[in-house]
């Protein structure tokens, strides 16, 4: 791959630093596209220097994309929201934002385009995140047939907005949120896991123009998830059980809060408590020509028991030095 051009716009963001990285290490010169340069300059240190440029764009902006994929071999898009603010909407963003980046790679004659989608995206769904999910994926297939398509479930790694989250709801909260029972299943894959999936379909032809779901080797239940946290971070809490239509209304009042509030994410929303309403685990579509993580040649998965404490005791009482009850004390080195 050496002296290869990957523009990947997204790049630094979670899964984008994990990306870049992972980009590098395989030779390729990566170009990062973001919103604000002044905010990604750690990402040069990614690989070696001069591989990877920092380049001011916006998916809403058509002639900034175009400076972006100037001379680029291939493109990585990793925008995504996870909920809506203010002019990052998932039409303007997920669905506009992946068509304009489409269309202006087939107008450069790129035909290496990975378009990072989500399990569960559906053009029927009632959740905007999904519907434009799927909408993302139609309309960069429709400009490039060759494009690939990855569709993670939960994506964990020290940075995620996930575990990290609901360890900081332990925190302060009495209880945490049971939504819908906690019955909805999960295959939480590792973000350096999917990186190499990432890698790996850019090498292999046989990727191009197909779906892969990108999961990892468990599932779990939602109530499972927290169940772990609560005992990694050694803080014991009720798991109250919330139906979905309550938590669907608390999803709006928060909603309409936090656009006063623009320093810091909602704790649930609606469109995310639809999505709950789903199992987000590998093999639900029925699509044979859909692969997997094992297609791309990733086979040994990292597991959550393995990762996800390495970070979670950063929300532990006292972090790194905290014992929790259960342990005897007299047999812990100091």
């Amino acid at each position: 791959m050496s002296g290869k051009l990957i523009t990947v716009f997204g790049g630094s963001g979670f899964i984008g630093r994990y990306a870049v990285r992972a980009l590098c290490k395989a030779g390729w010169r990566v170009r990062v596209a973001v919103r604000n340069p002044m905010n990604a300059g750690d990402m040069r240190i990614g690989g070696e220097v001069g591989q990877v440029q920092i380049i001011q764009a916006n998916v809403r902006n058509r002639p900034s994309i175009v400076r972006a994929l100037d001379g680029a071999d291939a493109v990585l898009n990793l925008v995504g929201l996870l909920y809506q603010k203010g002019r990052n909407t998932f039409d303007g963003t997920q669905a506009l934002g992946a068509q304009n980046i489409a269309e202006y790679a087939a107008d450069a004659g790129i035909k290496q385009f990975i378009q990072l989608s989500a399990i569960g995206a559906d053009l029927e769904s009632n959740a905007n995140y999904a519907r434009t999910k799927a909408e993302a994926e139609q309309t960069v297939l429709d400009q490039i047939p060759t494009a690939t398509i990855l569709r993670p479930s939960l994506v964990f790694g020290p940075e995620d907005q996930f575990f990290n989250k609901f360890a900081t709801f332990a925190k302060f909260l009495p209880f945490l949120p049971l939504v819908g029972g906690g019955k909805t299943k999960f295959q939480p894959v590792f973000v350096g896991d999917l990186a190499d999936a990432i890698v790996n379909a850019l090498s292999i032809p046989e990727t191009q123009g197909r779906t892969y779901e990108i999961g990892g080797p468990r599932t779990y239940t939602f109530k499972e998830l927290l169940e772990f946290i609560t005992e990694q971070t050694d803080r014991k809490k009720t798991l109250l059980p919330i139906p979905f239509f309550a938590a669907e209304l608390k999803g709006l009042v928060f909603a309409g809060l936090f656009k006063f509030w623009p320093f810091h994410a909602p704790p649930i929303t609606r469109d995310q408590v639809r999505m709950l309403k789903s199992d987000n685990i590998v093999g639900l579509e029925t699509d044979k020509n859909f692969g997997t993580i094992e297609d791309l040649g990733v086979t040994s998965l990292e597991t959550v028991e393995a990762i996800v404490p390495t970070y979670l005791w950063r929300h532990r009482e006292y972090g790194q030095f905290h014992i929790p009850e259960k342990e005897d004390v007299s047999r812990v080195d100091i």
